[in-house]
């Protein structure tokens, strides 16, 4: 595949005439006549002075740090000098306040440095960090190849990953797999696409394409958190009282919208992102960066559309939504979260997957969350894997939404052992959104005329509006207590 330089990404992807590198001529001092000669034999090659680049640039007009990878430079290697570089860079960012973008593509820590340079990957993880801890984004683009010690650093903490088509993204190289194992890795492990079927990184796009997704991203990501615009209240319609189980009925028919068409009509800026980071992913969850209006959030939504009797709702997709928790947290941003499930999976992969232990510790991140914090009630809402999703500062339903302990058919299989008192054991248990907000744990209820399913994008269009308004309110407001978020349930 084509490799493009340092110097042509730089040229592809940042404003034109925007660069202004941050860069002093390296330190050579204390090292071997012969790796002297390696060094100035690699910069005549590649026409830069170390394997990487750092400085700022304008991308689409927003000014942002940047640090790119040059593998025309002994193959991107990291040694002392390149990590004193990456260091200062990511300092200087964070001092500065800017978001930070990294275009890593290296074969990993220099071999004729050994492990003096192998430690600088701690240094390097620190300043990260330090970045990151500050609340500003940092975003990857990982190219043909990155491996070793940089993908095991800088290349693997971003809030946003993304890789190049095709790219040889992993740890250990291939060819050094080969001669220590004396076999070839196996093949199809170490690729872009690979990562992003496993839910490691959020996309798989070509260089010429890398500026739109990241400044969609940044939209989201550097929006201002404070003095928001307030939001008029859209207001508080009648919503007729509908018996429980036409509710229950309404919320299962299958043409029924879900997460994907509220922000398709509802929403703007949006930015997928794809699993843990980690190695998981779960078509029943939806992450992403997204405004509605002017507010930013962290969108987390059960999607109905990726549900299915064969793939319920797993321990993974819990653990996919506590990573837009920590970015939640990390960067300031109001978190929405979306309940629209029949249930939590059911099965010994669930149970040896720890699904009690991530709805505890889903529960908990949400109470205790340091981020604003909104719930959207859209859809059915059956044991655990809805309730986990539940606690916030504020609350909205769908007039047909509901929430309950099991499906009505499982409590009177429990009761009165048959299906049959399913409609009676769904009134008992005060399941609909009405019911849960007379007894306020649900803070509005948004009208469905009659049925959302009959008038999908007004429907979104109406609850998209509920949404602005809130989060406007909650971006004023601030995160609540767990006292407070707590007290809606006494």
């Amino acid at each position: 595949m084509t490799r493009l330089s340092a110097r042509e990404l730089i040229d592809l992807v940042l404003d034109e005439d925007s660069w202004s590198s941050w860069d002093s001529p390296p330190s050579r001092e204390g090292i071997s006549e012969a790796y002297a000669a390696e060094l100035a034999a690699a910069e005549e090659r590649s026409g830069v002075d170390e394997s990487v680049l750092t400085g700022e640039a304008r991308m689409h007009g927003r000014r942002i740090a940047v640090l790119v990878g040059e593998f025309g430079f002994l193959a991107g290697s990291i040694g002392r000098a390149a990590a004193d570089r990456i260091v200062a860079g990511i300092e200087r960012a964070t001092r500065e306040g800017l978001p930070l973008v990294a275009a890593p593509v290296s074969g990993g820590t220099r071999m004729q440095e050994g492990t003096p340079a192998f430690v600088q990957m701690v240094r390097i993880s620190a300043a990260v960090a330090a970045h990151r801890t500050a609340g500003l984004p940092y975003l990857v683009y990982l190219r043909h190849p990155t491996t070793g010690g940089v993908m095991a650093s800088w290349g693997s903490l971003g809030h946003v990953t993304v890789a190049e088509p095709g790219a040889l993204v992993g740890f250990l190289g291939p060819r050094v797999y080969e001669a220590l194992y004396d076999r070839p890795f196996p093949a199809g492990v170490q690729t872009a696409e690979n990562l992003y079927a496993r839910g490691i990184i959020d996309a798989v796009l070509p260089p010429e394409e890398i500026a739109a997704i990241l400044d969609r991203a940044l939209t989201t990501l550097m929006a201002a958190r404070e003095g928001v615009d307030a939001v008029p209240d859209p207001g508080h319609e009648d919503v007729p009282d509908v018996d429980t189980w036409e509710c229950v009925t309404r919320s299962r028919r299958p043409d029924r919208p879900g997460v994907r068409r509220l922000l398709r009509y509802a929403a703007s800026d949006v930015v997928p992102l794809n699993g843990t980071g980690q190695g998981e992913s779960d078509p029943g969850l939806l992450i992403a960066l997204a405004r509605f209006g002017e507010a930013p959030c962290v969108f987390l939504g059960q999607d109905r559309r990726g549900q299915t009797t064969d793939h319920p709702l797993g321990p993974e997709a819990l653990r996919e939504a506590r990573r837009g928790m920590r970015l939640a947290s990390e960067l300031g941003l109001p978190l929405v979260t979306v309940i629209d499930t029949q249930g939590a999976a059911l099965s010994a992969d669930a149970e040896n997957g720890g699904l009690a232990g991530e709805i505890a510790r889903s529960l908990a991140d949400l109470v205790t969350l340091d981020a604003p914090t909104l719930c959207l009630m859209l859809g059915e809402g059956n044991g655990g894997g809805a309730l986990a999703l539940l606690p916030a500062d504020r609350v909205v339903a769908a007039q047909h939404a509901w929430l309950s302990p099991l499906p009505p058919e499982g409590a009177s299989a429990i009761v009165h052992r048959d299906l049959d008192h399913a409609a009676e054991m769904a009134r008992a248990q005060q399941v609909r959104a009405l019911d849960l907000h007379r007894r306020g744990i649900v803070d509005r209820v948004v009208a469905e005329k009659p049925d959302a399913a009959d008038e999908p994008e007004a429907f979104c269009r109406r609850v998209g509006a509920v949404l602005e308004h809130e989060l406007s309110t909650l971006l004023a407001a601030g995160p609540g207590s767990p006292e407070e978020r707590a007290r809606r349930y006494v």
